[in-house]
């Protein structure tokens, strides 16, 4: 979006677009990936918001047990964040699913709000033995969810959870029905949140993993798809409803130690602005996966015994405002994000994906900012720690290191 001071970033805070929710600042986690002993307080002080519990194909591969529901809702309580559960689709029953509900909610009373039904069926054909196409999974779909609203009216059901769904409305089945619309049309009714998972690297599984021009190349896709989404919604049901990313990383494979896969930098950057869009895009919850990654698996915010550099972002988002302010760009290369915080603050985050330094000229209309600005900082010299502060006018001269993100905190004089 084009913005209106040539040669700059601008920001309007007479603009207020609504509320951020709250749950975008979410991750997957399950009795695979759980929370190591020495990261408990780095994930506390991350203030994760939202867990997606078992995360990954666990939850089609295996019944949940009672004291895999218990635990998970104790990790949920230590950090603070909503819980959400997938019941098992595959070689589960609608009588497996409405159990599971029963005990997390009437017998344990969890009050667990979210919940999803199988993951990623869009992949179910390609296990052995598997026939499994769109009209399959909607009939299926919609007899679990009937089941579990049986047991407690007030869940909030997400799907359909389809893998890499993109602008173009893809994946398809095999007799090219896409997935995401033929779901809406069938079970639009019933679904309360419209969900989907989205890894961009690789496109094929035997391309390398991808360097920084291309992880820094595809943070546009995202103001793509999210509209698309929704302009696919309102076609198919005739009416809004939220979007979910339960899913997403850069890449799907567990790959480490490239100069932009999932454990490296880059991917920290990326991620800055990434998140920066969904959140200016309204979607109404985010769950990067995952949230630990042992040593050969580059998802995780942290390995067992040290954070991961995308960790850091949460710790720079947690002071990010909770309504949405306007912000734009003309840069490609630097994206800004703005919002207000409940004590009157107003919050800026800038990211920098070029690989060079670069001064670019902030205006703020409808604030007269203080003299100076608190300022955090993420880059390769800096975990997303206070530096000092900068000096602000209504129009301010930045300076934005390479590949960095910078948050500054402005008090209104």
């Amino acid at each position: 979006m084009p913005t209106p001071v040539p040669g700059g970033l601008y920001v309007d805070v007479t603009q207020r677009l609504g509320t951020i929710s709250p749950f975008v600042y979410g991750t997957n986690i399950g009795p695979w990936t759980g929370i190591p002993l020495d990261m408990q307080d780095e994930l506390k002080q991350a203030r994760l918001t939202f867990l997606r519990f078992p995360g990954g194909s666990y939850g089609d591969e295996n019944d949940l047990r009672a004291y895999q529901i218990d635990q998970f809702i104790a990790e949920c309580r230590q950090l603070g964040a909503e819980p959400a559960i997938s019941v098992r689709l595959i070689g589960g029953s609608p009588e497996y699913a409405a159990a599971v509900v029963r005990y997390a909610n009437i017998d344990k009373k969890y009050n667990v709000r979210y919940w999803s039904i199988g993951n990623e069926p869009s992949l179910y054909d390609t296990r052995p033995n598997v026939d499994y196409d769109t009209q399959r999974y909607n009939t299926e779909w919609r007899s679990f969810a009937t089941a579990m609203r049986k047991v407690d009216p007030s869940i909030l059901l997400v799907g359909p959870d389809i893998h890499q769904f993109d602008e173009h409305g893809g994946p398809r089945d095999a007799l090219g029905r896409y997935w995401m619309r033929e779901f809406l049309l069938a079970n639009g009714d019933l679904v309360d949140i419209v969900s989907f998972h989205r890894y961009p690297f690789p496109k094929q599984r035997t391309d390398p993993a991808p360097g920084i021009e291309e992880l820094r190349a595809n943070t546009v896709e995202w103001d793509r798809m999210i509209p698309a989404l929704r302009s696919l919604i309102r076609e198919t049901i005739g009416r809004d409803l939220p979007i979910a990313v339960t899913e997403i990383n850069s890449n799907w494979t567990a790959v480490t130690g490239g100069e932009a896969t999932p454990d490296s930098f880059y991917n920290a950057i990326w991620w800055s602005d990434v998140l920066g869009r969904l959140i200016r895009q309204r979607v109404e919850i985010v769950a990067q996966f995952a949230i630990h990654g042992p040593a050969g698996q580059g998802w995780g915010l942290v390995e067992s015994y040290e954070p991961r550099p995308s960790y850091y972002v949460y710790l720079l988002y947690r002071h990010f405002g909770d309504e949405l302010i306007y912000a734009s760009s003309d840069d490609p290369g630097v994206s800004i994000y703005a919002a207000r915080r409940g004590d009157g603050m107003l919050t800026l985050m800038i990211v920098n994906l070029a690989s060079h330094a670069i001064e670019k000229q902030l205006t703020i209309d409808g604030l007269r900012p203080a003299p100076s600005a608190e300022t955090w900082r993420l880059d390769r010299d800096h975990p997303a720690v206070q530096i000092d502060d900068t000096p602000m006018k209504k129009t301010s001269l930045l300076h934005l290191p390479a590949e960095s993100v910078t948050l500054l905190v402005v008090q209104p004089e």
